[in-house]
Formats: C-alpha cells, structure tokens, sequence
C-alpha cells in the first residue's frame, strides 16, 4: 500500500493560522480528508500521515479525532510542549491513543538557531523513546548543525528530517546543506522525509529537473530503506497540485527496482512510524 508520509488538515482560523500570509491566499480555507480523497484514489495511495501544523494540544486531539472516523489516516503526528516540566504525563495521556505515533515542533520559527540543544527539549526528546513515539524536525538548513548534535545525543531514537530540511532550491544553493546532509544521514536512527520541494522552489515557474540534484545528495546520504515519499498537501498547493508534486518523485524514480518504489511509497513510512500492518495491510 502507498503511504503519503506527510500531509495536513485544518479548519482555517485567521487569528491562529497567522502563519499563512496574503501571498499564500490559496491555504485561506479548511483542508479536511473529504478534500484530501480524490487526491489520494487518483495517486492510487491508501493511507496517510497527518502532521500538526499548529502548535497546540488542541490541535494534536483534532487530529485524532479525525483519524478515528478516517480510516485512510494512519497515524498522526501531533504537538505537546516538549519544554514542559509535565512532558512526561502529557505523552502518557497521548499514549492511549493508538494513531498518535509522533510529535513534531516548528522548530525552523525558533529564533534560537540552536533551540534543539535547549536542556528542557532535551529532557523531553528524553522521554519519548519510552512511549514508542517518533519525532519529526522540522528546521532550515543553518539549524542543521543542531540537528546533527541532537540526533547523535539520542542513538536509540528515531528521528525524520522533513521537507529535505528545507534547502534553497529557488536560489541553487546546496553545497553546505549537502554535507549536513551527508554528515547526519550517517546516523542510522534518522530517516527523511521527500517532502515540501515545491515550496522551496520558485512557485510558479519551477521544473522537475530543479529537484533532481537535491534528491541526488539524499539519496546517497540516505539509501533506499530510510526515505518516504510525503505530499506536504495543502501546503504544496502554493507551488503545485498533489499529482505534480507525486509526479515529481514517481519519475525521479523511474528507473529504480520494483521494491525500491515500494520503500519510498509506503514500506519505509510503516517501519519508520510502526504502523500496524495487521490492520492496515501495510508492508513493514
């Protein structure tokens, strides 16, 4: 079963959803699976992961909520405080709920190039190994060099770097990111997410070939077994419909084996996020 590893739903709110500014007018409206359906059946995927994008527990329950009654959802990554002195209690509540395989921070906001290496988020990526949950970052390349501290302080852990740590694909700039890149991939416990590309590209005049270099280096960083396809939908749609943003992907690897495609679509998501292939028929 393909998996699209990374997508959002919300219901749009102008005071909450600050974030998305008159030039992204497009996102100015709810996202909700209904929307989502016929992106999926037209890209023949099955299930999805849905990430927070706001950063509350309210958000985290709407979420789940969502994927109680959807069953194409198959896991949520949600927020808690990780900062919290009560981190530990909040991720024994969350951990009743079956779905919720994750957290994620929007790290990349935080003014402090450096926040990941705070001692109070570290004492709560501490804690998460011991609920089974995952941890998606979410930062800019210059926050890279924290990132690499962070996942080699918690070897047990299993990071996912999303949307290929953002590099700046409008402006061709990859040697730095490259090597960050290269230099985190060879820790084994961190996989990444092939992600949010569009909207790091030039929104409206951006070419497959703009991407392949950006894919090159993750792909030798990563190898096979430590990649997922991920929509980053609706936030894609700044830059690119869902079945350009499959596309992209899909044709890069073309030219791959049969079970490689079956990794990057699906395979790697299940492992990586410990989805219960029993009821999902998924192939871990």
């Amino acid at each position: 079963m393909r998996i699209d590893s990374h997508q959002h739903f919300w219901k749009y709110n102008a005071a909450r959803d600050s974030w998305i500014t008159d030039e992204m007018s497009v996102l100015k409206r709810d996202f909700l699976p209904e929307n989502l359906k016929p992106e999926l059946q037209a890209s023949a995927i099955g299930a999805t992961i849905a990430v927070q994008a706001d950063q509350s527990e309210d958000e985290t329950l709407f979420l789940l909520q969502l994927a109680e009654s959807h069953a194409s959802i198959a896991g949520v990554v949600g927020w808690i405080d990780l900062c919290s002195p009560q981190v530990a209690e909040r991720m024994q509540y969350f951990s009743r709920f079956e779905k919720l395989r994750g957290f994620r921070h929007i790290a990349q906001s935080e003014p402090d190039d450096r926040f990941l290496l705070r001692h109070d988020f570290l004492r709560g990526i501490a804690f998460l190994r011991r609920f089974n949950f995952t941890y998606d970052i979410l930062i800019y390349p210059r926050q890279l060099p924290a990132a690499l501290e962070l996942v080699a302080k918690f070897p047990d852990q299993r990071f996912v770097i999303d949307h290929l740590a953002k590099p700046e694909i409008k402006a061709r700039h990859r040697s730095g990111w490259a090597v960050l890149m290269q230099n985190i991939a060879a820790h084994p416990n961190v996989y990444c997410k092939l992600s949010g590309m569009v909207t790091e590209a030039d929104w409206q005049h951006w070419k497959k070939e703009d991407f392949h270099p950006y894919l090159d280096v993750v792909f030798d960083a990563f190898g096979p077994d430590r990649l997922m396809f991920g929509s980053d939908w609706p936030v894609c749609l700044l830059a690119a419909g869902y079945p350009q943003v499959f596309e992209i992907v899909e044709e890069y690897l073309r030219d791959c084996a049969a079970d490689v495609k079956e990794k990057i679509f699906g395979g790697n998501a299940a492992k990586f996020y410990s989805l219960k292939t029993a009821q999902h028929g998924f192939a871990a």
